[in-house]
């Protein structure tokens, strides 16, 4: 009875913890950098949502099928970097709501073309203007909040991920009701609704643009100071890992489960949906733990874990291991989303929107090569365990990795990896 009480007594001020975190900086900001992202990343995994539908009309082979999920997360990696500098330059706010009208047009697109495998391409590059969402969301957020509360306060903005649970649930469930491309048409409504609410959380802040030389001159300094720094690139590797593996996955599941074991359309989009839920969910308790702990401590146990799960899955023949073990490294993945921000922002405060798109561009191109590469490998070695056998490899060397920076005395204390 005493280890209860006191279990909820801890629980109870951990909770209290939280709050007073989030109370502590601009909540209808966060609010609002959430929902962009919320909603721009149903948008981004559309395709990948409804890739079963669409590769049985086009008669996909593996490849093409890992290509056709994969494409929208390459358009979100390339267009995160020129984003990022721009926010910093015009402002969060109006490059946010550029980014959703510019969503709007390629779900017009999707809904009134598509008519080709080689359409569908075009359609899922131009999308990749939603998955640029994060380079103006995680910022807006970084700004909003003190930085004791970084972790905590990019991990909720970060949820934003979870509309893949969403996109994962629903698209198949309409796709096989009223057609797939109806489905880009009906998903112009979210995202004109999410503008408008975006218009009016957020305030409206000055670009950099309007600053004086002096202060233009500094920026550029430290613009060149974070692209000529080797943190900044081992971080894009991390979260290419991590980030790439998570949105990677939630796109390429429904396949997986469709040609590994049968599943129709709707029951493999509602079995991704609850890894989302599951790796989305982990995302802010890794940023929280990460604000106390330490985001690198926390990182080389969970790169480690990823890696021996991707190698314990064996040869795939058991839908319950299978998907148990696939629940795990989902989790694993959303942890370390929220861990490695939290290390982000506490080495590149100043150029919060540079680094994000940067870093964030890493994650959405080891999305594009997840996909891309497990129906490569299929097509080669006629199982998926060689696409799983990769990605506990690549996540093993990122565990030993964070294991040799955290003893580093290069990078003086791991737990903030403070400045040269």
């Amino acid at each position: 009875m005493k280890k209860e009480r006191h279990f909820h007594a801890l629980e109870r001020i951990m909770l209290k913890d939280v709050f007073h975190s989030l109370r502590s900086g601009h909540w209808p900001t966060l609010l609002g950098a959430w929902l962009h992202f919320e909603v721009s990343f149903m948008v981004w995994l559309l395709i990948g949502a409804m890739g079963i539908a669409i590769s049985e009309e086009f008669s996909l082979s593996a490849s093409q099928k890992g290509l056709l999920v994969g494409i929208p997360l390459l358009g979100g990696a390339l267009l995160r970097i020129i984003v990022g500098p721009l926010g910093d330059r015009l402002g969060a706010k109006v490059v946010g709501l550029g980014i959703l009208g510019l969503e709007c047009i390629g779900l017009l697109l999707g809904w009134l073309g598509g008519t080709s495998f080689e359409a569908m391409l075009g359609i899922g590059l131009f999308l990749g203007f939603a998955g640029a969402s994060f380079a103006i969301a995680l910022p807006l957020a970084s700004q909003a909040y003190p930085s004791a509360h970084q972790g905590l306060a990019m991990g909720v903005a970060g949820i934003g991920n979870s509309g893949v649970l969403l996109a994962a649930f629903f698209a198949p469930r309409l796709a096989e009701a009223l057609g797939w491309h109806q489905v880009f048409g009906i998903m112009l409504l979210p995202v004109m609704g999410a503008a408008l609410i975006f218009f009016w959380l957020v305030p409206s802040a000055p670009g950099r643009n309007k600053t004086d030389s002096s202060t233009k001159d500094s920026i550029r300094v430290l613009l060149r100071k974070g692209l000529q720094d080797p943190v900044m690139y081992w971080l894009c590797f991390l979260y290419g890992v991590t980030f790439g593996g998570f949105v990677g996955l939630s796109s390429y599941l429904p396949i997986f489960f469709h040609d590994q074991f049968q599943v129709d359309m709707v029951k493999a989009g509602t079995l991704t949906a609850f890894c989302a839920l599951t790796g989305s969910g982990a995302r802010p308790l890794g940023g929280f733990l990460a604000d106390r702990f330490g985001g690198l401590t926390l990182l080389q146990g969970f790169f480690l874990l990823i890696a021996a799960l991707c190698l314990a899955s064996g040869d795939l023949d058991h839908f319950v291991l299978t998907y148990t073990i696939i629940l795990l490294i989902m989790f694993c993945l959303g942890f370390g989303n929220g861990a490695i921000f939290q290390v982000v922002s506490n080495r590149f405060e100043s150029i919060m929107g540079t680094a994000s798109g940067f870093v964030g561009a890493a994650g959405g191109l080891g999305g594009f090569l997840l996909p891309s590469g497990f129906g490569w490998l299929n097509e080669i070695t006629g199982t998926f365990s060689s696409g799983f056998f990769v990605l506990g490899l690549v996540s093993g060397l990122a565990g030993i990795s964070v294991m040799i920076v955290q003893r580093s005395i290069w990078l003086g204390k791991p737990k903030s990896i403070p400045d040269l």
